[in-house]
């Protein structure tokens, strides 16, 4: 079976357009933010600077793979998807355990408070949605 032609089909299709749509805002958000306390601030908490860096950089390998909705691309999707959610929850447990080490708020920080909670919400929402596809 070709990829294109995955029995799962296209993962940004029909209800997928939004989730696909809400991971690239938030890829250009994390993405903005990120290069802004990098440039200005690096020196104040580089370790949290970075990761949020990383961060950035898996919503929009999440993005691009939920987008393609190929078979590889399913695969892609679900191992950043992963990476995501393990990322939001060690982070998020560490800003509260280790305050001094996350100064400001990063995408990941307090479970993503900053940014209304969506990054602890949104991997989940997306491996439900790439597990409803692998099953059909």
């Amino acid at each position: 079976m070709p990829e294109d032609t995955w029995s799962g089909g296209r993962l940004g299709k029909g209800p997928g357009v939004v989730l696909v749509a809400i991971y690239g805002v938030l890829a250009l958000a994390a993405t903005g933010r990120s290069i802004m306390q990098i440039a200005l601030y690096f020196s104040r908490a580089p370790l949290a600077y970075v990761l949020s860096a990383l961060a950035a950089v898996i919503y929009i390998v999440a993005t691009v793979a939920l987008a393609r909705g190929s078979r590889t691309s399913a695969r892609v999707a679900w191992a950043a998807i992963a990476v995501e959610l393990v990322g939001v929850l060690v982070i998020g447990a560490l800003s509260y355990a280790v305050p001094s080490a996350f100064p400001d708020k990063t995408v990941w920080s307090h479970f993503g408070s900053g940014y209304g909670y969506v990054p602890l919400v949104l991997p989940v929402l997306g491996l439900w949605w790439l597990r409803r596809h692998s099953r059909a």
